[in-house]
This record gives C-alpha cells, sequence and structure tokens, in this order.
C-alpha cells in the first residue's frame, strides 16, 4: 500500500491529525510528529491556507509556533523564485569553495546506496521506496553529498527533484543551496551524534566519515578533496528508478485534440492544480486534465509521482492530454473560453490566451525582494 495514498480525502484526514504542539517538539526526529502533507501540497490537493484553517479549527496557532513557521518558510522561498526566477538554478552566492570545486557527477555508492554511512545509505534507500524523505533526512544527504563528496548542489538537487513526491522546485533547490552555504552564512553540517539523537537505529553511523567531530567536518568542508566513498561494486547496491519524461502507457492519456474543446468552456487541470474543482465553473464546462511536455523534458519524474499525479487527475477530468506548449495551444484555440489555476511551475507553459486564477496565499504579497527569511517573516507575520 502506498504510504500517500492520492486522495483529497487523505489529505484532509491528515490535516485534521495535525498536533502544533506535538509537531514542535518532535518535529526534528526521522519518528516524529510530523504531517507528511507536503505531497498533498505540492499538487494542490490542499492549498496552505486550507491546511492552516483546517488546523485552527482544533488548535491555536500563533505567529511563533514552529508549525506555521514551517508553512513559512514554503512560501518564502516562493517569494524568492518570484523575484529572482531561473537566478535560484544557480548558486545565491560563492560557497564553501567556488562552484568548479565541486563535481557534477554523483558518485555510484550514494547513487545505489552502499556508501558505507548507514544514514546515507537508509535516507537514498527511503527515497526509491517511498518518494519521501523526512525534512531531516534530506538535510543529511544534501550536506554528505555537498561537503564531504564534494557534489555540486545543484546536481544534488536535481537527482533528488526527480524521486520526491513533493519536489517543489523552490523549496527543494533552496533547501539544497542553504545547506551548501551558498544561500545562507555557513554551509550545513551534521555528525553521526546527531543522527543518533533523531534517527532510529538501522540509521545510525558509528564508525563511519561522519563519526566525528563539528570541528572536524567543517575543515573537511573547506577543502577540495573528496572524502572516500566505498568501491564501485553491486553486491550490497540498490536498483535506481528510472525517472521519465513522459507518463506511462497504462495511464490513458492523449495527444491534444482540438474536436474535443471545439465551442466549449474549457478548464485546464495540471498537476499543481489538483483540488476541488471550482463551484462557479460555466453549467457543462470541460476538465482537460494536461501534462506539458517542455516541462517534463527538463524535469522528469519517477513512475510513483506519475501514477500519484494521474490518479488524482483522472478524477477531476473527462480526460487527460500530454503534449507540448504549442500543440496544446493549438488545440483550444476554437474553445469559448480557457480558464485554470496559474503556478509558478506551469505558469511559463499555459495557452496564453487562458483566464487563469493565481493560487490563495498564506501570508501577504511582499513586493520588495527580502534575501533573508527573518526579514521577510517580520513583514508578513504581523
Amino acid at each position: 500500500m502506498s504510504l500517500f495514498p492520492p486522495t483529497r480525502e487523505e489529505a484532509l484526514a491528515r490535516i485534521a491529525l495535525v498536533r502544533p504542539a506535538e509537531y514542535a517538539r518532535t518535529r526534528n526526529a526521522l519518528n516524529g510528529a510530523v504531517t507528511q502533507l507536503s505531497p498533498y501540497i505540492t499538487h494542490g490537493f490542499v492549498s496552505l491556507p486550507e491546511m492552516l484553517e483546517g488546523v485552527r479549527s482544533q488548535h491555536t496557532v500563533n505567529s511563533q509556533d514552529k508549525f506555521l513557521f514551517e508553512l513559512g518558510w514554503r512560501e518564502y522561498y516562493r517569494h524568492v523564485w518570484q523575484h529572482r526566477g531561473d537566478g535560484i538554478f544557480e548558486s545565491l552566492h560563492e560557497g564553501v569553495l567556488p562552484d568548479a570545486a565541486y563535481s557534477n557527477e554523483i558518485p555510484f555508492d550514494i547513487l545505489h546506496a552502499c556508501t558505507g554511512v548507514a544514514a546515507i545509505d537508509m535516507a537514498v534507500s527511503t527515497l526509491y521506496t517511498t518518494g519521501y524523505l523526512h525534512n531531516h533526512a534530506r538535510m543529511w544527504l544534501a550536506s554528505y553529498m555537498v561537503h564531504l563528496r564534494k557534489v555540486h548542489w545543484r546536481v544534488g538537487a536535481d537527482w533528488l527533484y526527480g524521486h520526491l513526491l513533493d519536489g517543489d522546485l523552490a523549496s527543494n533547490h533552496l533547501s539544497w543551496q542553504w545547506v551548501a552555504g551558498t544561500g545562507s552564512n555557513k554551509p550545513y553540517l551534521f555528525n553521526a551524534e546527531n543522527v543518533a539523537r533523531f534517527a532510529p537505529e538501522a540509521w545510525h553511523s558509528s564508525g563511519s566519515v561522519i563519526d566525528t567531530t563539528y570541528e572536524v567536518l567543517d575543515r573537511m568542508a573547506r577543502r577540495a578533496l573528496p572524502a572516500k566513498g566505498q568501491a564501485q561494486t553491486l553486491s550490497n547496491s540498490i536498483e535506481i528508478p528510472a525517472l521519465m519524461s513522459s507518463p506511462s502507457t497504462s495511464l490513458n492519456i492523449r495527444t491534444p485534440n482540438s474536436n474535443v474543446a471545439k465551442g466549449r468552456d474549457v478548464w485546464l487541470v495540471h498537476p499543481w492544480s489538483l483540488g476541488e474543482l471550482p463551484a462557479d465553473l460555466p453549467k457543462d464546462s470541460l476538465v482537460i486534465g494536461i501534462f506539458v511536455s517542455d516541462f517534463h523534458r527538463n524535469w522528469p519524474w519517477d513512475e510513483k509521482r506519475w501514477l500519484f499525479v494521474q490518479s488524482r487527475m483522472a478524477e477531476l477530468t473527462s480526460e487527460c492530454w500530454y503534449g507540448d506548449r504549442l500543440s496544446i495551444e493549438l488545440a483550444l484555440q476554437e474553445a469559448k473560453q480557457v480558464g485554470g489555476v496559474s503556478e509558478a511551475h506551469i505558469a511559463a507553459w499555459l495557452p496564453s490566451s487562458g483566464m487563469y486564477r493565481s493560487q490563495p496565499a498564506l501570508f501577504p504579497n511582499v513586493e520588495r525582494r527580502c534575501d533573508s527569511f527573518s526579514k521577510w517573516w517580520q513583514l508578513v507575520s504581523k
């Protein structure tokens, strides 16, 4: 059974189970009271305001609560993306070492979960199996890859995004920059003692390269020589799930068809707008799901994410299309009216003639760019 059933009912049930005080107390532990709502939020099953409203209906939540703080980080990263655009895919400033000091390839033993560092091997194995990682495990994985194995943060971020059910380009890539020190004031480091404190025994990494002091780890991070990994052997490795730039043929997806939309009111559903359909849609509106190939060629997903998204999309739509932006736009040219939800991942690929609604935001928009979360938080949390 999937860890993330692709239904809105499951998302609402998880919102009802959120306990902000317990979350604040245990959120750093891998078995802590985290919400595991991120795939549903990323894909629009529920919105952040809807999630907060659901929690506040049962609990008091104020601006100092860790739960609200974490939702704030998600919107802050969207704020940075809004102002920097594709600049978030480049180092915001120089990190511990120049970009050229890092490799553009991920070592074999990391990819196949056979590094010999239990925390890293468990993280990669969990990622491939479930499509999900606790945030603390993501930080450990990124820190090990960047600071000890000298993998460029962008390479690691692209790889992780492809395997995550909740992969959000802003949150994922800017979090990697925070760990790398290219989006923060210092590198994020961790050691075996930290893992033992917050993770189950199978993750404990005594005797490994991370079983040392933070002073030693800091020196390792600041030298260009990568730490040694395991020999490249398949004897104790795992298989890497394939990344796909198009949906599985089993998903009943068609090419864009102009005959279907001619003279109709059309509402477009895309992978980031999988919540309830608007109550005010014109009667007899045609609801079409779209996957834009231009996006997925750049950002492929593994099969678990395709199935998660398509399962929900099939519930909402009459049919689903996969094609490039031009073919989708041409197929909708003779539609009476085209609408949908604009979202940062898909906004550049939506048909230009459509009328799009904005996603509901949790905090007021800050027009000037804030380069630190604390400054942004001061503005939005008043």
